[in-house]
Order: structure tokens, then C-alpha cells, then sequence
């Protein structure tokens, strides 16, 4: 059972759907592992294909082996648009204690809607 700490670096994304008809998207992802969620800043105008670079640590403490990704689109008038999400599997980071920036696929009513960049790396408590 690892424990420790996983740091997630979200890099960018590419080839999202668009959502908005008159402006570029401004997205942001909503990171979630267990109950712990962190949430990115707006890419302001960054529309199909974002840049975050931003860096967030999630406490591991069980077997929970998923982290989530939900994309969404800010909106000022009305609700944030769901874009899809990405649910990446936290074995291999466990085992290898880092993976590079890796490209996932974003998935909405089971159907590709672009990639999302991270970067994982973990560690263990001794």
C-alpha cells in the first residue's frame, strides 16, 4: 500500500471540442484523488488547446490507484461546460516514482474529445 506524496504537473491540452460558438474557451481542470480535489487556473482565451503549467501534491494514503481530470469552460453567464475527463491509472507512477509529461486521452459520453498533458511523479513516506 503506497503512501506519500504525488505531485501532478498539468502541462496543457490539445484538440478539445469546442464549446463556445462566439469567443475562444477559457478552460480549467478539476483534479480529483479520493476526496482531496484541486482545481487549475482559467486558461483565459485558451480555447481547443491550453497551457497550465501548474503543479499540485495529493496526499496518498490507501490503494486508491486513479486520478481524474475533469475539463471544464468557464462561463460568466451561465453554468461552466463539461468537456470531458481523463482518468489515469497511478500504478505505474507508484512503481516507477515518476512518468514524463504523458498525454491522456479526454473522454465525454465515451467518446475521444482531445488530450490532456501531465507529468506524474511520487513520493513514498519512508
Amino acid at each position: 500500500m503506497p503512501r506519500g506524496t504525488l505531485e501532478v504537473i498539468l502541462v496543457s491540452a490539445k484538440g478539445l471540442k469546442d464549446a463556445d460558438f462566439l469567443k475562444k474557451m477559457d478552460p480549467y481542470v478539476i483534479l480529483t484523488y479520493r476526496a482531496q480535489e484541486n482545481r487549475s487556473s482559467v486558461a483565459r482565451g485558451g480555447g481547443s488547446n491550453p497551457r497550465w503549467n501548474e503543479s499540485f501534491l495529493f496526499t496518498v494514503s490507501d490503494n486508491v490507484a486513479e486520478l481524474n481530470l475533469r475539463i471544464m469552460d468557464k462561463d460568466t453567464f451561465t453554468r461552466d461546460d463539461f468537456l470531458g475527463e481523463a482518468r489515469i491509472p497511478l500504478e505505474p507512477v507508484f512503481a516507477a516514482g515518476s512518468i514524463q509529461e504523458t498525454s491522456y486521452n479526454v473522454v465525454k459520453n465515451q467518446n475521444y474529445c482531445g488530450e490532456i498533458k501531465v507529468a506524474l511523479t511520487f513520493n513514498p513516506e519512508w
